[in-house]
C-alpha cells in the first residue's frame, strides 16, 4: 500500500520541487502526493479522505490565512492520530517548540534535505506498519 502524502504550501515552486524529488517513488507507487495551497484546503482534503490512517501531512508553517501551526492544532483536534511533519524556512527554536508541543511528529527546515526527509518519512511509516 502506498503512503498518501499531503503537502500544504502556498508556494507553487514547492509543489513542483516535491514532484521532481519524489518522481521515482511516485512512478513506483510508493507514495501518492496531494497538494493543498492553504490550511483550509488541506482540512477539506483530509475530511474527504476515507483512509486517514494512511495520510501523512507535510505542512509549511508560514502561510497566509491559516498558518501551519494553526493547521497543526486543528488537525490534531479533529484527527489526533494523523501524522504531521512541519516544514519551515524559519527553523527557530520557538517554532520548533510550538510545533512539537502541538503534536508535530517531526520538524524539518528549508531548504529541504530530501534524503533526510525520505528517511523521516520511512521512520514515521515503518513504526506502525503503514
Amino acid at each position: 500500500m502506498s503512503l498518501n502524502l499531503l503537502l500544504v504550501d502556498d508556494e507553487p515552486d514547492a509543489i513542483e520541487l516535491f514532484r521532481q524529488k519524489f518522481r521515482r517513488e511516485l512512478r513506483q507507487g510508493e507514495y501518492a502526493i496531494q497538494f493543498a495551497m492553504s490550511g483550509a484546503e488541506a482540512l477539506e482534503l483530509i475530511a474527504a479522505n476515507g483512509m486517514l490512517q494512511s495520510i501523512l501531512l507535510l505542512s509549511d508553517i508560514n502561510m497566509p490565512g491559516m498558518s501551519g501551526l494553526e493547521l497543526l492544532a486543528e488537525v490534531k483536534r479533529r484527527w489526533p492520530t494523523l501524522r504531521v511533519i512541519m516544514i519551515t524556512a524559519y527553523g527557530d527554536a520557538e517554532n520548533r517548540r510550538r510545533a512539537m508541543e502541538s503534536g508535530a511528529n517531526a520538524f524539518i527546515t528549508k531548504p529541504v534535505d530530501f534524503v533526510e526527509l525520505k528517511h523521516t518519512l520511512e521512520a514515521h511509516t515503518s513504526e506502525d506498519g503503514r
